[in-house]
């Protein structure tokens, strides 16, 4: 079976036990503070799991794409080292929320590997959750028992809590495991070894390839477990693993998931896949994580310097730096990977296919830009001195954070020259960094207090300013040293920041109205509406008026229904590759970035203004239809953002059927000439292929043109009242470039006069002619070149000038180049004199300039000019 037929036979098998099929969810994690990327199949789920979210199918299968990169389930250095740990992954998928259990899903686990796949069941083994007496939990008595029935108990092994017992988090929803492992040994080894030892004991070819997980506790702060009101099964299969058995190979990458690229990377770098252990990590290593570069950027993640951007970045500068080093691709390649991994996924995840010329030109930019600072690392190492051999912990750590450099770079550069690594040092950089990291984002999240139970929060803010409600839970949070509470409502006119717009705030006044407690932002947390506080309100039983800040939700709506008025603009002026790459909504500006691969001109931008402006003013009517069919919604043109999880039914917002349609969840004006006016403020690059406009709508926009009005009186009154500015402002300029010219030229005729009075003042010191004096000259420019003027007239030049420009003490110091041969050093000179001004400076060994601020030390320095000349 081909890779293709695999994932479909599964697909297939659960639909035929009524599973409700889904698409992946985007590998970039949105609303949940406590993920970046989806790192397991039930990351889509976990609001089913929590009862946060009512239950629309009991019974789901997918195959969802997953990262693991960083936290808990940090593969990275593993990853093309190994035969099967990998940075993006896709993990099967069958799930039951309150409907089959155990029973079932054993049952249909062993049905589809041994009867639709054919996997001989003696390969096969299956763990159970042992139990755990600190716990206070007994072994899976119910899993054992149902095992029993379809295979040997020599090949059902107990399990511990680490291995078999599944939890979410420090907190949440968890359960015993059931995995089920496959030996692909061969025969002669099998004989030698029992197949049993080596279950999770981290053999290349005993894996385990399916893990089915029973949730039926909730673990809460202080550690205690709850049972669940109902039981769900969460499982996943390792799609590459299952490949790879089926297939009948010893490693993932030998797989048609893996080959072609490979066999592409091989043919182009003319080094033939198995040939050496070290060329074949490095085309695992570009094979494999081409993969999570390609859906990450598809899914709306671009690279860059912090959290879920670096971590891509870092992903692809690792592939690089492979094919750097040992395949000798010195020119950008991993982005000629990218069409063919589009075409392998075509039918399965659309995503990328869609948006391959896209993903290919960042993927491209980056190699290029990585490119460069790699060289400039490795030229950083090549002037670096190591002490007695050895390379310092903190300049191995500088290559690796700033150049990206991995230490086994470093270490193989260092071989090369004889040395050695201070590793200890470099271990302890690197974990002070991670402990630093960690302590900043650190976050200590309260249990929930019920207060009043209900099935779930209900949001009716899109008509509702306004309303009366109840508290249903609350929990303490803490950090950064700062304590709040989040409340959770029973319905709640507060927006949760979602889709580039922020969460709304406002005030929860009791029911008399007469004491309140301010909302000071609201978030989503795992599809749940989460509003947070300072403090709680005294009593938490009763009622409550929800109240949102009225004037700041139609300032942000104002600047929502702008945003989508801009991205139709940006699509009719410039092209309609023009897709949303980011924004956000506030009550202030817009920002709003989108792909397009040249700058914006100015008469562009110029249109676009224009566009929306002339949108605003004929006061569009918003169309708002909610609860539309997906496949419904995409089949009548409307724009749908890449990255963004869309449910089975959606919200459509249009301005104008035949300009604006886009699926929003975000609130919006009524009609569009609620906006007043549209002003464009910047436009500028964010990264490679994506532009960012910035802009100002109602208020914001008329403070502008009134300050603008405001700018060009004042400017006509420093003018005399001029009704040609621009004839005015041209003839101040020619006036000023009349009047520099005259200066520079007097300045001139100064330093030639000043040359020839110095040149007869200089003092023979021990073999050095010293120039040391006070030079009144406006310009540094002046001053350089009268020491170069000097340098050229005097053998054996060591000159010292000291000035004052615009009240700044200034010191400049010049060598003839063969003091510099005899050690004399320009830069350390005139940092040592700097200290007499309070200042610093450096430069070249024969050239260099200090500044400082107290000018009273300027005669000092002139007297130690000489103290630098070597005696004798």
């Amino acid at each position: 079976m081909t890779a293709k037929e695999i994932r479909q036979a599964f697909l297939n098998f659960f639909e035929q036990k009524q599973h409700h099929l889904v698409a992946s969810a985007p590998i970039v994690v949105k609303n949940d503070p406590t993920l970046m990327f989806t790192n397991a199949g039930m990351n889509q789920f976990k609001d089913l799991f929590l009862g946060e979210a009512a239950i629309k199918y009991p019974r789901v299968a997918d195959t969802q794409r997953c990262l693991r990169v960083s936290g808990k389930h940090n593969d990275l250095e593993e990853v093309g080292i190994d035969t099967y740990h990998h940075t993006m992954f896709e993990m099967l998928g069958n799930w039951s929320f309150g409907d089959y259990f155990k029973k079932d899903a054993i049952a249909w686990s062993w049905e589809l590997l041994t009867e639709v796949y054919k996997i001989p069941k003696e390969k096969l083994y299956v763990t159970y959750f042992e139990g755990d007496e600190k716990e206070g939990l007994e072994k899976d008595q119910e899993a054992y028992d149902l095992w029993k029935q379809y295979i040997d108990e020599s090949h059902i092994l107990p399990g511990n809590k680490k291995d078999n017992f599944w939890e979410m988090g420090e907190t949440g929803p968890c359960g015993p495991c059931s995995e089920i492992h496959v030996d692909c040994r061969t025969d002669e080894e099998k004989a030698l070894v029992n197949g049993a030892t080596l279950v999770n004991a981290d053999h290349p070819q005993v894996i385990e390839i399916w893990n089915n997980v029973f949730m039926q506790f909730n673990r809460l702060k202080d550690g205690s477990l709850q049972s669940l009101p109902a039981k769900h099964v969460d499982t996943g299969m390792g799609f590459e693993r299952l490949v790879r058995v089926l297939q009948e190979k010893t490693s993932n990458y030998d797989t048609d998931v893996f080959q072609p690229m490979i066999q592409f990377i091989a043919e182009k770098s003319g080094i033939k896949y198995g040939a050496d252990e070290k060329t074949d990590i490095a085309m695992r290593v570009m094979a494999d994580h081409i993969r999570a570069i390609s859906f990450v950027i598809a899914d709306g993640q671009l690279p860059s310097n912090n959290k879920a951007g670096y971590v891509i970045r870092r992903i692809l500068r690792r592939a690089v730096r492979y094919a750097y080093t040992f395949l000798n691709f010195k020119e950008p390649f991993l982005n000629q990977l990218v069409p063919l991994l589009a075409e392998q996924f075509k039918g399965v995840f659309e995503e990328l296919v869609a948006q391959q010329d896209f993903v290919q030109k960042v993927v491209l930019e980056e190699e290029v830009s990585f490119l460069r600072t790699l060289s400039t690392g490795i030229q950083r190492f090549d002037k670096y001195q190591a002490n007695n051999g050895l390379v310092e912990g903190s300049f191995a750590f500088e290559l690796s954070d700033t150049f990206g450099f991995p230490i086994d770079l470093t270490e193989l550069m260092a071989r090369e020259k004889g040395w050695s690594i201070d590793l200890e040092a470099y271990e302890q950089a690197l974990k002070k960094q991670k402990d630093d990291s960690r302590a900043a984002t650190a976050i200590d999240t309260g249990d929930w207090v019920i207060v009043n139970t209900d099935d779930q929060s209900e949001f009716v803010g899109y008509d509702d300013l306004e309303i009366e409600t109840e508290i249903l839970k609350y929990r303490k949070v803490k950090a950064k040293g700062k304590e709040q509470y989040q409340i959770v409502l029973r319905q709640t006119p507060f927006y949760a920041e979602s889709g580039g717009q922020v969460g709304d705030t406002g005030r929860l006044e009791d029911h008399s109205r007469q004491f309140w407690v301010d909302i000071t932002d609201t978030k989503k947390e795992n599809g749940l509406t989460v509003h947070f506080t300072d403090l709680l309100p005294d009593n938490l039983e009763g009622k409550f008026w929800a109240v949102v800040d009225e004037d700041k939700r139609i300032l942000t709506e104002d600047n929502h229904s702008a945003t989508h008025l801009l991205h139709a603009a940006l699509k009719q002026v410039l092209g309609q590759h023009v897709n949303q790459k980011g924004s956000l909504v506030n009550a202030d500006y817009l920002r709003f970035d989108f792909s397009h691969f040249a700058k914006v001109t100015d008469e562009e931008l110029a249109q676009v203004e224009v566009i929306v402006n002339q949108k605003i003013r004929e006061n569009i009517k918003l169309k708002e239809q909610r609860n539309v069919p997906y496949q419904d919604a995409i089949q009548s043109g409307v724009t749908a953002l890449f990255g963004e999880k869309y449910g089975d039914f959606v919200r459509m917002i249009t301005f104008d059927d035949h300009f604006s349609k886009e699926l929003c969840g975000g609130t919006h004006v009524k009609a569009t000439g609620q906006i007043g006016s549209f002003k464009i403020v910047s436009e500028s690059a964010v990264a490679a292929g994506v532009r960012r406009i910035e802009a100002i709508t109602a208020d914001k926009a008329e403070q502008h043109f009134l300050d603008q009005r405001r700018e060009l009186g004042h400017l006509k009154s420093l003018l005399n009242g001029s009704k040609d500015l621009s004839a005015s402002v041209q003839a101040l300029l020619d006036e000023n470039a009349r009047l520099k010219k005259e200066i520079e030229k007097t300045t001139l005729e100064r330093v030639g006069n000043l040359k020839n009075e110095i040149v007869h003042h200089v003092r023979g010191i021990n073999g050095v002619n010293l120039i040391a004096r006070h030079i009144d000259l406006q310009s540094a420019d002046a001053i350089k070149n009268l020491a170069f003027s000097l340098k050229d007239m005097v053998d054996n030049l060591f000159l010292v000038f000291t000035s004052e420009i615009d009240a700044k003490p200034g010191i400049t110091v010049m060598l003839s180049d063969n003091l510099v041969k005899r050690g004399m050093n320009a830069s350390n000179i005139v940092r040592e004199l700097g200290k007499e001004i309070q200042g610093g400076g450096g430069g070249q060994p024969f050239y260099a300039t200090a500044g400082g601020k107290n000018p009273s030390g300027l005669g000092k320095v002139l007297e130690k000019a000489e103290d630098f000349i070597p005696k004798g």
